[in-house]
């Protein structure tokens, strides 16, 4: 089934070259997980998902308490419950969650926010209100401003000769007095408006609150053997989710062994990009992508992220280098310790690859 992987030392070229008619290769499973740079025991580690090309956070679920876990396949964990039983319980836990068309549709409740999602859409609706005031502000003074220029021209209507005689003098001094007194509260409103436009910027900024600093994140590449289930390593990456094909095909290219003839992946974005499809054709083996929204399908390399996220869960770091000297210890307690998933009970992933090939 499996060809005897070479030594580091004998990967130099295509692993294609190494390889012979029948001699059939390894299938290897690869995956990207992402965990914070900075992490403390007391804090859980949320889900992470990077393969779009941007994190996508997922809070802890509503509801559920702290280590609490439920899926619906987990009725049939009970040995006692009958078969029909369980199965009918499945259906009723794995039903989906919108109404089906023509079904009487329920007020779903709503849930409970946090203080950091409150805040931003509160801030929104505060300088939504602001900008209406603002607004409001603005339409108030094109209508004095209208009503200033009437003024104006009404007053040079009056200042041509043929209003000058001693018969319209009397209209005249007071159509001027009245002139005069909206001279002054045109000034008066000219400097309102002044002091108000000076202020409006400042109280625009207080009301904005200062932009969150985004928590870095570093993505850790995991590879590992489809058969022995053997962990061939764990780099990382501090770029987090802007980590790009060319520095994974790097990565790999120090890792894979001499001899492999599959490599299974999702369809992330460092997955799918010209590099990493160069890279197959360059080192002769196959790359399998598994089917969209099928985690499943590379449900080996899924596993060992849950098993890793859970294990690093109970320690801290600060910074990439803490990180790698955890990851390289787990990395080697998990090839030592007995595996429940090989074909041979009671081995070690190293244990079980030195007697595999001993067949």
């Amino acid at each position: 089934m499996l060809a005897r992987a070479g030594s580091a030392g004998e990967k130099g070229g295509p692993s294609g070259a190494n390889r012979t008619a029948d001699e059939p290769g390894r299938t290897l499973n690869v995956d990207l997980c992402f965990v914070p740079a900075v992490h403390a025991v007391a804090v859980r580690l949320p889900a992470v998902s990077g393969s779009s090309g941007r994190l996508v956070i997922s809070g802890p679920r509503q509801g559920v308490a702290e280590g609490e876990r439920t899926w619906p396949g987990q009725v049939f964990d009970d040995p006692e419950t009958a078969y029909e039983r369980a199965m009918r319980e499945f259906v009723g836990r794995s039903a989906p969650r919108t109404p089906l068309r023509g079904a009487s549709r329920t007020a779903r409740p709503q849930r409970q926010e946090s203080a950091e999602q409150v805040a931003p859409r509160t801030l929104r609706q505060q300088q939504r209100s602001r900008a209406a005031q603002r607004a409001q502000v603005l339409q108030q003074r094109r209508q004095e401003d209208a009503r200033w220029e009437a003024a104006c021209r009404e007053r040079q209507a009056r200042l041509r000769p043929e209003h000058w005689t001693p018969r319209h003098y009397a209209a005249y001094l007071a159509a001027e007095d009245r002139w005069l007194l909206q001279y002054a509260q045109r000034q008066a409103t000219l400097a309102r408006r002044r002091e108000e436009d000076a202020q409006w910027p400042a109280d625009l900024a207080q009301r904005q609150a200062p932009p969150a600093a985004k928590p870095p994140w570093i993505a850790i590449l995991v590879v590992t053997d489809n058969c022995t289930r053997q962990c061939l390593g764990l780099p990382l990456f501090a770029a987090g989710p802007k980590v790009t094909a060319e520095v994974v095909v790097a990565a790999l290219r120090a890792l894979l062994p001499a001899q492999f003839q599959f490599l299974i992946s999702d369809r992330g974005t460092h997955f799918t990009a010209q590099q990493f499809a160069q890279f197959a054709q360059e080192e002769d083996f196959i790359h399998v992508l598994i089917a969209r929204h099928r985690p499943q399908s590379n449900g080996i390399a899924e596993r060992f992220v849950r098993t890793l996220k859970e294990w690093l869960a109970d320690h801290a770091w600060h910074g990439t280098e803490a990180l790698e000297t955890l990851l390289e210890q787990f990395r080697v307690a998990y090839n030592d310790r007995p595996h429940q998933g090989l074909a041979l009970p009671g081995l070690s992933p190293n244990e079980f690859t030195a007697r595999f090939w001993l067949l």
